[in-house]
């Protein structure tokens, strides 16, 4: 067998040949060696994926015919066995640890601005607003006086309404902090600036802001502050997401609490309120938007219905006629300058959709998909784990084998998610023991024979697509007295398409192709006509390819295709001779110069396509071997010259045919469809038809 062998940047590419499955890797490190005048110990080659290492073979890497192995080539002070390290121009790369990247050396660490992130809801409508953890939270069971910070329209401590940018939707917040817009800042639909909890002043803020109005305000006064709003950040707190800590907003996205429901009758086409949606379930409860009521229809004091169009902040940013599910919970929207209101004023607080789907958020229901996947109790969720890769909780008592504290390392993966480390082959390791090699016959013969060889194991490396796989008669392109050196060769030029078996047919509709091997000696070739002995009778348990007869043949399986293509009734006793033998279907028959201790007709290498033949009859018979074997005559049927006579011998050298070791390359196939073409001219019969059938049987009034 042969494979490529290509430098890692594709620029160069060779043959190596002469191989066998069982070639050592450091065998084959000698043959590149010649081939790149590289060194063994500079090379590393890699096969999908797999870095390839000395003492193990071909076969246990799965390398096939003509496959691709890429080699990459050490410098001079690389470690043989480790990947290379670079120190150019003060960048240092530490390949040992995956998770770490490339920084300068000189480089000092600085703080990075994370852009705003989102998670996804789990009642499926969508994002939520997602920051860091905060370093620390201030309490808020005594944040019940409202601060005016002298800028702004909103004051310290707060209940307002803020949208999330990313998904358009309107949650409750308190205001912690306000503070100066920043030079720059985006106005109009800026995404959130987390602040990580720290309600340290801007350096650009005046210090004395705070406390000149740190004045205890009743909480009905509105902000007398006449500041631009469009120059003034809001630092927010969420109450339903106090995980995400303290994020900055914009005026355009903060504005005072929803508190008033309007009723049915006091609703108008053309209003703009807030309503609560699902944009991916509307029949679920979910998020709350901005809506304008487009049509009101009251088919009767209890059915009624309302549509509007859900407003996403954006100007074009609009999802039209959707039906509310919700119409008792439609709240008025709050303009600035509204009455502020602060926790002691009480909650004001909107349903929103639960943040399970399945339990409904229901504290006493076990349910395996927000709490422990294993026991479904939703108790002591300080002793719960989440795995990093499939997100399900553990609690700690739940696994097997139960752990005792929390792990103090960051990931933490459950039981079916974790990877066994011994099972991981890491670069300049052997590879682990395969079950499936183990149990094959070859490991554990006692044989020295090399079976590595055989092209018969190597696997087709392409398949030919031109006629289908139950093709009757000659396949276009592939001209009388063709010869390929390997089985395999045959196989994907679509002629005989098994690697190993002698005859291809179904059972149920005929046989397309034979190969002719001198497998008994009683068998009779004269070149135009030759008897040919059925499969079967022979043990080939294991991985044997050839045995003793041991029993009877059958007319089954492949003997009973063959014998379909004789122009005769089935006859599984005595046999049959066809009326027309010309009328049978069609074999393509392929000589291999294994029969050439029995034929002269034979080639003296490889296997040789010599055209079509059809079945004359099909008999039973007792053979050498003692046992019954099934006998049938074949007779050549084909407007091309066999390859044995004065003419075929002198077409071949036209078309150029010699052994192929390898595929036909682009102009040599041209160069023989335009020679074949020629031929099929001069040989053309007034009044016949020769075009080659591509499907099914051969029609008549045609020549093959």
């Amino acid at each position: 067998m042969w494979i490529q062998i290509r430098t890692i940047d594709g620029k160069e590419t060779r043959t190596v040949e002469d191989l066998s499955r069982l070639t050592k890797i450091e065998s084959l490190r000698v043959k590149i060696r010649d081939i790149f005048n590289v060194k063994p110990e500079q090379q590393r080659l890699f096969y999908r994926g797999k870095q390839m290492e000395d003492g193990q073979t071909l076969f246990d890497y799965n390398v096939g015919l003509n496959d691709i192995v890429q080699l990459l080539i050490r410098s001079q002070t690389d470690a043989p066995d480790s990947p290379s390290l670079n120190n150019d121009e003060g960048v240092a790369c530490i390949i040992a640890t995956p998770t770490t990247a490339c920084v300068p050396a000189s480089a000092t660490p600085t703080t990075a601005v994370v852009p705003p992130a989102t998670v996804t809801n789990s009642n499926g409508n969508g994002s939520k607003p997602c920051s860091p953890a905060p370093e620390s939270q201030p309490s808020t069971s005594s944040q019940t006086l409202l601060i005016d910070p002298g800028i702004g329209l909103f004051r310290v401590n707060e209940l307002v309404d803020c949208r999330d940018v990313s998904i358009g939707a309107w949650f409750e917040g308190v205001i912690e902090k306000v503070t100066p817009a920043s030079k720059g800042q985006n106005r109009v639909g800026r995404p959130c600036k987390r602040t990580n909890g720290k309600l340290d002043s801007d350096p650009s803020s005046s210090s004395s802001s705070t406390d000149t109005h740190s004045t205890a305000l009743h909480s009905e006064q509105p902000s007398t502050s006449r500041t631009d709003p469009a120059l003034v950040s809001y630092h927010i707190r969420y109450e339903d997401y106090p995980e995400n800590g303290v994020v900055e907003m914009s005026a355009d996205n903060v504005r005072p609490r929803a508190r008033t429901v309007l009723r049915f009758d006091q609703l108008q086409e053309g209003d703009r309120v807030m309503v609560n949606y699902n944009l991916e379930n509307p029949e679920e409860r979910g998020f709350w938007y901005d809506a304008e009521i487009t049509s009101l229809n009251a088919v009767s004091r209890t059915n009624k219905e309302i549509r509007v169009k859900i407003l996403l902040g954006g100007p074009g940013d609009v999802i039209g006629d959707c039906k509310l599910q919700f119409l008792d919970e439609i709240y008025r929207i709050e303009k600035p300058g509204a009455p502020a209101l602060s926790a002691a004023d009480g909650p004001f607080k909107r349903k929103t959709g639960p943040e399970c789907k399945h339990c409904k958020a229901d504290p006493d229901a076990e349910c395996r998909f927000c709490s422990c996947c294993v026991c479904g109790g939703k108790q002591d969720a300080h002793m719960q784990l989440l795995c990093d890769e499939c997100n399900m909780a553990f609690h700690i008592y739940c696994l097997t084998p139960p752990l005792t504290a929390i792990p103090e390392d960051e990931d933490w993966y459950c039981p079916t998610c974790k990877n066994d480390s011994s099972e991981v082959v890491k670069a300049g390791e052997k590879l682990r023991t395969s079950k499936k090699k183990s149990k094959m016959p070859s490991a554990t013969t006692e044989s020295q024979r090399d079976w590595g060889k055989g092209m018969a194991c190597v696997g087709r490396t392409k398949e030919c697509t031109i006629v289908p796989s139950n093709h009757y008669g000659p396949v276009p392109g592939v001209p009388v007295g063709t010869t390929w050196k390997f089985r395999v060769q045959v196989s994907e030029a679509g002629v005989h398409r098994p690697h190993v078996g002698g005859i291809h047919g179904r059972s149920n509709d005929g046989s397309y192709s034979l190969v002719l091997a001198g497998g008994f000696e009683d068998e009779v070739d004269r070149g135009d006509e030759f008897t040919y002995t059925g499969s079967g009778g022979r043990d080939l348990s294991g991985n044997k390819r050839i045995g003793e007869h041991s029993f009877d043949q059958t007319l089954t399986h492949m003997n009973r295709a063959l014998a379909l293509n004789c122009d005769a009734p089935l006859n599984d006793k005595d046999g049959a001779e066809s009326r027309n033998w010309r009328a049978g279907k069609p074999v393509r028959v392929i000589r291999s110069s294994k029969g050439r201790r029995i034929s002269k007709y034979a080639p003296e290498e490889g296997n040789r396509y010599d055209g079509i033949y059809k079945v004359v009859k099909y008999w039973p018979e007792i053979g050498k071997c003692g046992f019954l074997v099934w006998r049938y005559l074949l007779r050549r049927d084909d407007l091309e010259p066999a390859p044995w006579t004065p003419e075929g011998i002198e077409r071949s050298k036209k078309l150029g045919l010699k052994v192929q070791s390898r595929a036909w390359s682009e102009e040599e196939r041209r160069a023989v469809y335009k020679h074949l073409g020629k031929f099929l001219t001069e040989r053309r019969v007034p009044g016949k038809l020769h075009e080659m059938p591509r499907r099914g049987k051969v029609p008549e009034g045609k020549i093959l």
